[in-house]
């Protein structure tokens, strides 16, 4: 059995420039990876199989519409077609959060596949079906730091955070990615300014989503507000198209003291203490 983690996926900035003719967006955005998420473990079966596991195992969607399932489709049908798999997903990341659980679930499966099968992760084909599956998984198959453009899969190696301490707060909403982007307000606010650290980069920069998330579910603009108010935050935003947020600290004193404020303020909401590469 090979097993391959699925860490979260944080847009440290995230700028949308134009809607495309394809549907989709012109992105810039500067990705980066958690030490936590999610876990895939896959081997050899003789008869296929997936299961979840974990606590939001429960908010998974049905096997057959999963991107766990049809990256391993792909995969068996360029690489593998006689060979069958038993796939576990072990879920810890909630879902349409914009922390990229089901890219980075996506991802991680066709790591394991590939190092199942003795393939490099970095061959052409791998990487373009991880593009088909979604704008996302690239950057997450590649799972580093990352400027990414285009649809946010034309990639760019960056220098990471260092294993940033950083605390990441989902209030148990789930928001449509589509919808955000519709309620985008189709305004070119400027690029994503890429001189200096990544961290400098990513405290000029902005999300273009967050507005129109939080007017759809305005209890982003709360989190975003107990985080930035935690002393030793150094940057506080909303991920992707959320509604998971997240603060940078400098230590990991002031992490923990502000995930056990919020923890204890706000029970039902999803808390997580991590590192950032």
């Amino acid at each position: 059995m090979i097993a391959e983690t699925a860490p979260a996926k944080l847009n440290l900035a995230l700028h949308v420039r134009a809607r495309r003719v394809d549907g989709y967006h012109e992105l810039e955005t500067l990705f980066v990876f958690a030490r936590d998420g999610d876990r895939v473990t896959v081997g050899p079966a003789t008869v296929p199989g997936f299961t979840v596991t974990g606590p939001f195992a429960a908010a998974v969607g049905p096997a057959a519409d999963n991107l766990v399932t049809r990256a391993e489709a792909a995969f068996r049908q360029a690489f593998a077609p006689d060979a069958v798999h038993a796939v576990t997903l072990d879920k810890h990341l909630p879902v349409a959060s914009g922390i990229g659980g089901g890219s980075a679930d996506a991802a991680a499966t066709l790591r394991a596949l590939a190092r199942l099968h003795g393939l490099p992760v970095d061959t052409p084909r791998l990487l373009t079906i991880a593009a088909d599956l979604g704008a996302d998984v690239p950057a997450c198959l590649l799972g580093r730091p990352t400027f990414g453009r285009g649809r946010g899969d034309a990639l760019a190696p960056i220098a990471g955070l260092g294993d940033m301490p950083a605390l990441l707060v989902n209030p148990g909403v789930a928001v449509s990615t589509a919808q955000v982007f519709a309620h985008w307000g189709g305004v070119d606010r400027g690029a994503l300014d890429l001189t200096g650290t990544t961290l400098e980069r990513a405290m000029a920069g902005r999300n273009d989503l967050q507005p129109p998330a939080e007017a759809i579910a305005p209890v982003i603009g709360t989190v975003i507000s107990r985080l930035a108010a935690a002393p030793g935050a150094l940057l506080t935003r909303m991920s992707g198209s959320g509604a998971t947020c997240f603060a940078l600290f400098r230590d990991t004193e002031a992490r923990d003291s502000a995930a056990a404020r919020i923890a204890a303020d706000a029970p039902d909401w999803w808390v997580c203490a991590t590192t950032i590469s």
